[in-house]
């Protein structure tokens, strides 16, 4: 069911809003956006590859122990091609100046929030 032109633009503004005021939070909830390492993917697929050859010439020559350390190889080879890279300590995301938003007025969910206290103080 595809939303209305005003829930859009609702939704839009929720999404401007949160992206001005908490920077932080978008960055961490986030970490999938960034760009792919391809070195890291071609990395991950050659040590999966090696780790499959490794686990069925542990079958063939009928060593349990070098098929399981085939099975780890492969493990650590698809982990590398599918996990992202860990940020390195130094490099931080760049955040949103959170001070402009706040000089305009009250925000649409700052307005909400004060709605909803006002509704929850008039019930209690």
């Amino acid at each position: 069911m595809p939303l209305s032109e005003q829930e859009q633009r609702l939704l839009e503004e929720m999404e401007r809003s949160l992206y001005q005021n908490d920077a932080d939070f978008v960055a961490t909830a986030r970490p999938g956006r960034g760009r792919t390492n391809y070195r890291f993917v071609a990395v991950g697929v050659l040590v999966a590859v090696l780790g499959v050859a490794t686990l069925v010439t542990g079958v063939i020559i009928q060593q349990p122990l070098v098929g399981i350390l085939g099975f780890a190889i492969m493990f650590v080879g698809v982990l590398l091609a599918v996990a992202p890279p860990r940020r390195a300590a130094g490099a931080e995301a760049p955040s949103a100046p959170r001070s402009s938003s706040r000089q305009r007025g009250p925000s649409f969910m700052d307005s909400l929030n004060d709605r909803w206290d006002r509704r929850q103080d008039g019930n209690g």
